[in-house]
C-alpha cells in the first residue's frame, strides 16, 4: 500500500504563498498569527471559531471511574480540562459526502 504523503506546514506555507502572492515569510507570519489567536481566544473565551472548518472547545470532563486495564481494579480518574475540535456540517459533508436518504 502506498504511503499517503501529508501536507506540512511548508507545504501549507508555500501553497498559500502562491495562493495569495505574497512572500513565504508573509504566509508564514499567517499561519503563526493565526494558530496563536486561536489558541488565545479558546484559552479566553472557550470556544473559537474557525469559519468554514469547525471550532475549538474548551471542554470540562468530570471525574469518573475508570478500569485498569491490565489488573481490572477499578481506579478514580480526576476531572480535567482538554480541547475538543468540532468539525463544521458544511466541512464534514465536503470531506466525507452524507449517503442519498431512500424514498419511501
Amino acid at each position: 500500500m502506498a504511503e499517503v504523503k501529508k501536507m506540512t506546514q511548508s507545504d501549507l506555507v508555500k501553497e498559500l504563498a502562491a495562493a495569495l502572492e505574497v512572500t513565504s515569510k508573509q504566509a508564514k507570519a499567517f499561519v503563526e498569527k493565526y494558530a496563536e489567536i486561536a489558541i488565545r481566544e479558546a484559552k479566553k473565551n472557550g470556544v473559537f471559531v474557525a469559519p468554514g472548518l469547525g471550532r475549538l472547545v474548551k471542554v470540562e470532563r468530570k471525574a469518573r471511574t475508570g478500569r485498569n486495564p491490565a489488573t481490572g481494579e477499578s481506579i478514580k480518574i480526576a476531572a480535567k480540562k482538554v480541547v475538543k475540535f468540532r468539525v463544521a456540517k458544511a466541512a464534514q459533508d465536503a470531506i466525507v459526502p452524507p449517503k442519498p436518504k431512500k424514498a419511501k
